[in-house]
């Protein structure tokens, strides 16, 4: 699946960090990082990032 940040609308908050710390991480610097192709077996995990991430600045395909 893919995974996209629109790192326009992400504030960093972390909270997807959560949900799934295999796909997101904060940074040294404090901003997101995330993994944009991942395996499908994560997709109930990454969905409740999207959930959660207050800007809803992530989307999957």
């Amino acid at each position: 699946m893919k995974v996209h940040v629109d790192m326009e609308k992400c504030q960093h908050y972390g909270q997807c960090v959560f949900e799934a710390d295999d796909v997101f991480s904060l940074g040294d610097d404090g901003k997101l990082v995330y993994k944009a192709d991942v395996d499908d077996s994560r997709r109930s995990d990454v969905e409740s990032a999207v959930d959660v991430c207050p800007m809803q600045a992530i989307t999957v395909e």
